[in-house]
């Protein structure tokens, strides 16, 4: 089946497929989330929202997700396979496991999203304070970190088995990595003035190289590229202001 026929759900020019009706709804909705909540806020987002943006009935959105917390859940959840698909895809066509991990980091520290998404440190933010005083919510969030650490660990494990990294504890490492970029990418979307894309990316790029060795050493980390639009001397900006 290919990606046209899985949003018309329809095959072979016959009658539409109802399982694919309902993925590509299912999904037209989750996308459609995840832009509203990226621009509004889970705080200020309301169901009649996302119904809106995604050219659905209200009741269809409930339909499916029951509750506005499931919603965002969902939302990050879909935007965070949009991520991890933007990681396979790049990955795949690096060499060295010391490479995947600086491209885990670069896409870690860009503001932007992919795909069209909205980067999804933005709907991180909601998640996370949801997740304090919601049980099902801090769930999902505990479900979708593990994901994150494996995947680091994954890469780093390949690094050391393959002889380009020198010895560490790979799951202390993981989680190590993951709580610096996640502290990293929190103050590069809150747009903190002294917290910048490229900055984010040398600090964390730093500690790769102090804990994993010099795999970095022949072949220097490429810079990241800065956002469109965005000033670069940012700090300099945010003072004279």
């Amino acid at each position: 089946m290919t990606p046209r026929q899985r949003i018309d759900g329809a095959t072979n020019g016959g009658p539409p497929d109802p399982a694919s009706i309902t993925d590509a709804r299912r999904v037209q909705i989750l996308r459609a989330a995840a832009r509203v909540i990226g621009d509004r806020g889970f705080g200020d987002t309301r169901i009649t929202d996302v119904s809106r943006a995604a050219g659905v009935s209200s009741a269809l959105v409930i339909y499916y997700f029951g509750t506005r917390d499931r919603l965002l859940t969902e939302a990050l959840r879909y935007s965070e396979d949009v991520f991890y698909e933007t990681i396979s895809e790049r990955l795949s066509a690096l060499p060295t496991a010391a490479s995947r991990l600086e491209e885990i980091v670069r896409l870690s520290c860009e503001p932007s999203g992919t795909n069209g998404m909205p980067g999804s440190w933005v709907l991180w933010l909601d998640l996370w304070a949801q997740a304090v005083r919601h049980p099902e919510v801090s769930r999902d969030r505990e479900e979708l970190d593990r994901r994150w650490r494996q995947t680091v660990s994954a890469v780093v494990q390949a690094g050391l088995d393959g002889g380009e990294f020198q010895p560490v504890d790979v799951d202390e490492f993981a989680l190590m990595l993951t709580a610096l970029l996640d502290g990293l990418a929190v103050q590069v979307t809150l747009r903190d003035p002294v917290v910048y894309p490229e900055q984010a990316f040398a600090v964390a790029m730093t500690v790769c190289r102090d804990r994993l060795g010099p795999a970095w050493e022949q072949a220097p980390v490429r810079a990241l590229p800065w956002p469109a639009g965005e000033p670069r001397d940012r700090r300099r900006r945010s003072a004279s202001e």
